[in-house]
């Protein structure tokens, strides 16, 4: 009887409790945290990968010079005048095209398994996303300030005040972070990076350039010209352009901060959805 229980062992009741699984209830300050944590991660990877930074600056300057000197002249009537009012529509459509940026990040990293590690770590499921999102906000800024500095080269005068372009930088940033969603779900959704350019670009192109950031909305057909001007892009462009070189801004700037609400309200929960179904 003593040897049969030897060999059963203890009692279960002896027996150390198992160790539970890490929790992934968290508080706003540890989510915060756990964001910053991703995005130092994501901006780290441009250490290793300096071409992205020429990148992130060669595509700016080519658009700049392109736009302004080949259809500067027929559009505006003059280099000068077109740059004035192009860049607004210019610092727009490049902020988009960087989303695609976060797309490809995260398509790379789901790839290669990445977010099975994350899966085990106690953080919040929507931190990678966020964080992945706040690195390309560095991106973003380092964008806009060589596009104003060419564009300051080329001729572009800012007509307004110093915190008038601070206001700039601040919607195109909390603009582009709300639209990022977008590309976060289509990353997650993307079986590889290059299905998520595919997909980027087929979305972004008629986003921009159905839109008034290269040429008036008058010069356009009566039935562009309705979405047109409800487009998120033509909202943005002219807020843009008000806070730069002068203009209404405040309906404008409240639309686009409308547009924003509305992409990260349908489109977050989507990708943060997507990305427990796939993972």
């Amino acid at each position: 009887m003593t040897l049969d229980r030897t060999l059963a062992g203890p009692p279960a009741a002896d027996l150390p409790a198992a160790p539970a699984p890490p929790s992934r209830r968290t508080t706003p300050a540890q989510w915060a945290s756990q964001s910053l944590t991703m995005a130092w991660r994501s901006l780290v990877q441009i250490k290793h990968n300096p071409s992205e930074l020429l990148d992130l600056s060669i595509q700016p300057i080519m658009f700049v010079l392109l736009f302004t000197f080949v259809f500067g002249g027929a559009i505006g009537g003059s280099t000068d005048a077109y740059l004035q009012f192009s860049l607004g529509g210019l610092i727009a459509q490049n902020a988009l095209f960087l989303t695609v940026y976060t797309a490809t990040g995260l398509a790379t990293d789901l790839q290669k398994g990445t977010f099975d590690r994350f899966r085990s770590l106690p953080i919040a499921r929507s931190a990678p996303l966020s964080g992945r999102i706040m690195g390309d906000v560095v991106r973003q800024l380092w964008s806009l300030v060589v596009l104003l500095a060419v564009g300051v080269a080329l001729g572009f005068r800012i007509t307004t005040s110093p915190l008038a372009v601070l206001a700039a930088f601040g919607l195109l940033v909390a603009f582009t972070v709300a639209f990022s969603w977008t590309s976060v779900l289509l990353g997650v959704l993307a079986r590889d990076p290059e299905k998520v350019q595919i997909y980027g670009f087929t979305v972004l192109f008629p986003l921009t350039f159905a839109s008034n950031a290269f040429a008036p909305t008058q010069t356009m057909p009566d039935w562009l010209q309705a979405w047109v001007s409800i487009n998120p892009v033509t909202r943005l462009a002219d807020a843009l352009r008000g806070l730069l070189v002068g203009g209404p801004v405040a309906a404008n700037a409240i639309a686009t901060l409308l547009w924003g609400v509305a992409f990260a309200a349908v489109f977050g929960p989507l990708a943060v959805w997507a990305l427990r179904t796939r993972v």
